[in-house]
């Protein structure tokens, strides 16, 4: 029978800020989503649920288990899905892999508890405005919105290290209650570029990995800022539309960095 599709869901690329809501607080994440990147999911009938991505192999039975009996067993058929980028990067791949598992018809509160249910942890791809939300990724809730949501930037991206799947227990983060009140209270896209620098020289530090050339390009290259995925691969500078110089995607792969491109956010 033929396959039902092409379904497109975003994914993001790192964050904007991430890191725990006071030192006994729960984890928390502003999302960075770029325009017009996202996973492509083809779907067939068929009894029980199988997955398949090409180029990366079949997603794990067991979680597809677990995910399937936390929407209540209602989802068949066998999916086969593109990436734009390699799983456990900092990109959303799994969860967004999930959803197009789902099918049509459930609520995104419903679609986050069947994330932490199968995986530990979750993005909030689920919902239509993702970066609109404070959201806790172990739980999958929603801890506040943030209007207005994230400024419109362009981006230099790529990857710097190996995939690191995110480990549902780590919470190995820094307290990050100011960032997310300074965040609140608005600004340019200059100040949230540099309330994301702050959140990822805190995470690097603490966390490695060392020799990062992230900070250093962004210096050189004149960007407004840099962000990441706080425990993954993906970096991004931050520069205002128009600004990202000519010479930037070869700067950046000259540093070591992998999967380079241009990008811009969804802004407001």
């Amino acid at each position: 029978m033929q396959a039902e599709g092409p379904i497109f869901l975003p994914c993001h690329f790192g964050e904007w800020l991430q890191g725990r809501l006071g030192p006994d607080g729960p984890l928390a994440l502003v999302t960075l989503v770029p325009k017009g990147v996202g996973l492509t999911a083809w779907r067939r009938p068929a009894r029980g649920l199988f997955s398949h991505a090409i180029g990366y192999g079949a997603q794990s039975p067991a979680v597809l288990a677990r995910f399937g009996r936390a929407l209540g067993g209602q989802p068949q058929g066998r999916v086969l899905l593109r990436l734009p980028y390699p799983p456990g990067m900092g990109t959303g791949m799994s969860t967004a892999g999930l959803l197009a598992l789902a099918g049509a018809g459930h609520a995104p509160e419903a679609l986050a508890r069947a994330c932490i249910a199968a995986e530990g942890a979750s993005d909030p791809l689920m919902f239509s405005a993702p970066a609109q939300w404070l959201w806790a990724p172990r739980e999958g809730r929603v801890l506040g919105s943030l209007l207005p949501p994230q400024p419109h930037a362009h981006l230099l991206t790529g990857f710097w290290g190996p995939p690191c799947p995110t480990r549902a227990a780590d919470r190995n983060y820094d307290d990050i209650s100011e960032l997310v009140a300074a965040w609140r209270a608005g600004g340019d896209l200059a100040r949230r570029a540099a309330l994301a620098s702050e959140s990822a020289r805190a995470c690097i530090a603490r966390r490695g990995p060392s020799a990062d050339p992230t900070e250093a390009l962004a210096r050189d290259l004149g960007a407004l800022g840099w962000a990441i995925s706080h425990s993954g691969a993906a970096r991004a500078l931050i520069f205002a539309p128009g600004q990202v110089p000519v010479h930037g995607v070869a700067a950046l792969r000259e540093a070591g960095l992998r999967g380079v491109h241009r990008l811009a956010t969804c802004g407001a």
